[in-house]
């Protein structure tokens, strides 16, 4: 089982920062992410990872922002740990090739060989607006971008050969430049001479992860993935999911090749089930209905705000008709069909984790959940969403991770010291620039 930390803010539950023992005041000091970092290295957990944003939402004043950038602040984090993977997301609309590959082979020289990151296309005109774009352009000249901005990182990466440095004192000859080739790329969107400027990665290349849940989404992992996060509210979409991604990897030509889904799970964790909902009311009882309703409506383009609390939410239409995040929107029409919800009742669903699985009981009732969808094919592992940092990650590290040691399904120590050997990744080969 493989099994990433999301670090966000203060946790994942909306207004969790609310409460008066909350880490909302840490939320921008790269030290409390360190501490973040190190407490999920103690668990042997593969990687820590940070979604990033380029706008503020404004409207949304309740919402924690990120405040940090993450590859400057992975940096750092890189420097207080020694094996856990360092993941971020990298916008395939806003960055440029080679801006992005040289400094993902930056990280990851800096952390030696554990930096991954995760590929999007971004989802609002507000980030559109801050990169000399009126609006963002449509969904699927996103993903089109984004096809040929991944096979240009590749080239970039691959631009240096594993012996470019001979570093030859008697010769004079630092690095060898028959061994580091120009890639001369010119595509539609794209025109790349290359080579990068950083030697090739300890890794061979970073690892790639990839996050979206519509068709386009699912056809760019299929493609190019090494790793996907997936949104799931139960078991049976996490296999509907995992199996509709396994049948893409079939038909992109890659059967067989290992890449571990990883859907998002919530967990609040007690010594008696009791206790671990005690601790789920207690984020639960700072959440703004207003805040949560300015929420569900980004989720969905609905606005909820003249729906009463208490009657039930109607079906959504269906996800084509929606142009915004393809995955939340599939979640939260998931989670009316399957429980017919009110409005106040979804918000709850939604108010950690935005309507990832959620497990809730002892640390034996929330590793056996685990376990089912592990042995069920649904998902290869998690990636943990706590709903308040650093105690959630604390409860799981300490009480979950020990059940899932002496089951066998989890690591006691580190297998490799990359990200791509501790995810049971091949490295991969070099392709020589023509």
């Amino acid at each position: 089982m493989h099994i990433n930390a999301f670090l966000f803010g203060a946790g994942h539950h909306t207004m969790g920062w609310r409460h008066p023992e909350s880490s909302a005041a840490r939320v921008g000091q790269i030290q409390y992410f360190e501490e973040l970092a190190q407490l999920a290295e103690t668990g042997c957990l593969d990687a820590v990872f940070f979604a990033d944003g380029h706008a503020v939402n404004r409207q949304y004043s309740a919402g924690v922002p990120g405040l940090l950038e993450p590859i400057t602040a992975l940096s750092a984090m890189a420097r207080a740990t020694t094996h856990i993977g360092l993941v971020t997301t990298v916008s395939s609309s806003f960055y440029t090739p080679f801006h992005a590959a040289r400094m993902l082979a930056s990280l990851d020289h800096i952390s030696g060989g554990r930096v991954g990151a995760n590929i999007v296309t971004s989802m609002f005109d507000t980030e559109a607006q801050n990169h000399g774009f009126a609006a963002l352009p449509s969904h699927a000249e996103r993903y089109e971008r984004a096809n040929e901005f991944v096979r240009v990182l590749g080239q970039l990466w691959d631009s240096w050969s594993d012996e470019a440095l001979p570093r030859d004192r008697e010769k004079g000859m630092f690095l060898d430049p028959e061994q580091i080739q120009p890639i001369n790329h010119v595509g539609k969107y794209f025109q790349v001479a290359g080579p990068l400027n950083v030697p090739r990665s300890p890794q061979g290349r970073p690892v790639l992860f990839q996050a979206g849940s519509s068709e386009a989404g699912r056809d760019f992992a299929a493609q190019f993935a090494e790793a996907i996060y997936s949104v799931s509210w139960d078991q049976d979409s996490a296999l509907e999911f995992a199996t509709d991604i396994r049948r893409r990897l079939d038909a992109a030509g890659r059967a067989g090749t290992q890449v571990p889904v990883l859907p998002g799970l919530v967990t609040y964790v007690g010594a008696s089930r009791e206790e671990a909902l005690a601790k789920k009311r207690a984020l639960d009882a700072y959440l703004d209905i207003d805040a949560a309703i300015t929420q569900l409506n980004i989720f969905t383009g609905m606005d909820y705000r003249t729906h009463g609390l208490d009657d039930l939410v109607a079906p959504l239409a269906p996800a084509s008709t929606f142009t915004g995040p393809q995955g939340r929107y599939l979640t939260v029409a998931r989670i009316i069909e399957t429980k017919q919800p009110t409005l106040r009742e979804l918000l709850g669903f939604l108010a950690a984790g935005g309507g990832h699985a959620t497990m809730i009981g002892t640390p034996t009732e929330v590793a056996d959940e685990m376990v089912a969808w592990f042995e069920s094919g649904a998902c290869d592992g998690f990636n943990l969403m706590c709903p308040a940092y650093p105690d959630s990650l604390r409860d799981f590290v300490d009480l979950v991770v020990p059940i899932l040691q002496e089951r066998g399904l989890f690591r006691t120590s580190y297998e490799g010291s990359t990200l791509r050997e501790n995810l049971g990744l091949a490295r991969p080969v070099r392709h020589q620039i023509p």
